[in-house]
C-alpha cells in the first residue's frame, strides 16, 4: 500500500476504491460529521458578501471540491460520505415535500400549472439539444436541464438515481445550476424597476423561469408581498410537476433498456413515495388536524437545507478539476442559452 492510501486519502483522478472490511461505526459517524463539518464552512462562507447571494449549498460545493483536489478525497471515512450522499439527499428530498401545499397549487394555481408544464418541457428538450449541438456531456446536460425547468438542485437530486448518474456528473449539474440560477436571480431584481410589469405579472415571470425557490424568492421580494406569494405559488407549481417526470424518467428508462442484453435495473425512487405522503402531511395535516408553530416549521426546513448541503457536499467530494473543466462548460453554456431563452418566452406568457 502507498503512503498516501496508508494516510486514508487519494489526489488521482477518481477515488481510490477500498478494500472491503467491516464497516467502522467510528469511521461512518466521522464520514456523516465530516460532510456536516464542510456544510458549516459553506454556510459562513454563504455569509461573506458576494457569497450571501450564492448560497450555502453551492459554497459548500465549492469548498468539497477545492478539499478533494487540494488534499484528496478521505479514505477512511468514505463510508459515512457515501451515506451523506445516497442516504441524507433522500431524506432532504422527502422533507422538501413539506414546502409544496397541494391544496393551494390545486385552487390557485391550475393556469399556471399548465405554464408550468410548458416551462419543463421546453427547458429539457431545448437544453438537451443544445447539448447535441456543441457535443457538450449527455447526462450532465440532462441534469441542468431538469434543474432549469423544475426546481433546481433538489430535481437533480431526484433525476439522478433514475438516469444513473455519476456523483460527480451529480454536484457538477447542482453548482452549475447555483451559479447561474443566482445571476439570473441578481439580474431579475437589477431589471425590475425598467420593466413595465406589476408586481403580479413579475412575481409570475419570477415563479415560471427561475431555477431554485431560492432564486424566485430573492428575486420576487423586491417587487412587494403580492409579487412574492404569485412568484412562489407559480414555483411550487413546478415543485408538484416533479413527481410525475420521476416516473416519466423511470418509464423512459426501462423502455430503454428492455432491448439491451443487460441486467441493469432501474431502482424504484421509494423517497419519492416519502415526498408525496410529506406534501399531504404539510398541506392537509399539519396546521389543521395537527397545530404546528411557525418555529417547527421553520426548523424543518433549516434541517432540509443542512441534510442537503452535506449530501452535496459528499456528492462534491468525488469531483475533480479536470472532470470539471472538460465536462462543465459546454453543458453550462447550454443551460445559459435556455435560461436565456426561457426568461424571455415567460415575459411575453406571463
Amino acid at each position: 500500500m502507498s503512503a498516501q492510501a496508508a494516510k486514508g486519502c487519494s489526489t488521482g483522478k477518481e477515488p481510490v476504491q477500498p478494500e472491503k472490511k467491516p464497516v467502522s461505526t467510528g469511521r461512518w459517524v466521522g464520514g456523516i460529521a465530516f460532510t456536516f463539518f464542510i456544510a458549516l464552512l459553506g454556510y459562513l462562507l454563504a455569509k461573506l458578501p458576494g457569497f450571501d447571494h450564492v448560497g450555502q449549498l453551492a459554497s459548500a460545493i465549492v469548498i468539497a471540491v477545492l478539499y478533494r483536489n487540494m488534499i484528496g478525497y478521505p479514505e477512511l471515512l468514505r463510508t459515512g460520505i457515501v451515506f451523506s450522499s445516497k442516504r441524507l439527499l433522500r431524506f432532504a428530498i422527502i422533507l422538501y415535500g413539506l414546502k409544496l401545499n397541494i391544496g393551494t397549487v390545486l385552487e390557485d394555481g391550475l393556469g399556471l400549472l399548465i405554464r408550468d408544464a410548458g416551462v419543463i418541457v421546453f427547458a429539457i428538450l431545448l437544453t438537451v439539444w443544445l447539448a447535441r449541438l456543441l457535443k457538450a456531456d449527455k447526462n450532465i446536460s440532462l441534469l441542468v436541464g431538469v434543474g432549469t425547468g423544475v426546481c433546481g438542485a433538489a430535481a437533480i437530486a431526484a433525476i439522478a438515481p433514475i438516469i444513473k448518474s455519476k456523483d460527480e456528473d451529480t454536484a457538477i449539474g447542482v453548482g452549475i445550476i447555483a451559479l447561474v440560477g443566482t445571476i439570473f436571480a441578481i439580474g431579475y431584481t437589477i431589471l425590475r424597476p425598467i420593466l413595465p410589469l406589476t408586481a403580479s405579472e413579475y412575481g409570475i415571470w419570477s415563479g415560471i423561469s427561475l431555477h431554485e425557490i431560492a432564486h424566485v424568492a430573492l428575486a420576487a421580494a423586491p417587487g412587494g408581498q403580492n409579487a412574492l406569494a404569485i412568484g412562489l405559488l407559480a414555483k411550487l407549481g413546478r415543485v408538484f410537476l416533479l413527481v410525475p417526470l420521476c416516473f416519466i424518467f423511470m418509464y423512459m428508462m426501462k423502455k430503454n433498456n428492455a432491448g439491451e442484453n443487460s441486467d441493469t435495473k432501474i431502482e424504484f425512487p421509494w423517497f419519492l413515495i416519502g415526498f408525496m405522503i410529506m406534501s399531504v402531511i404539510g398541506s392537509y395535516v399539519f396546521g389543521k388536524s395537527i397545530p404546528v408553530s411557525e418555529t417547527f416549521m421553520n426548523g424543518v426546513t433549516n434541517l432540509t437545507t443542512w441534510c442537503l448541503t452535506a449530501a452535496m457536499v459528499g456528492l462534491g467530494l468525488n469531483v475533480s478539476l479536470h472532470d470539471l473543466r472538460t465536462k462543465a462548460l459546454k453543458p453550462l453554456i447550454a443551460m445559459g442559452i435556455t435560461s436565456i431563452c426561457l426568461s424571455i418566452i415567460a415575459y411575453f406568457i406571463v
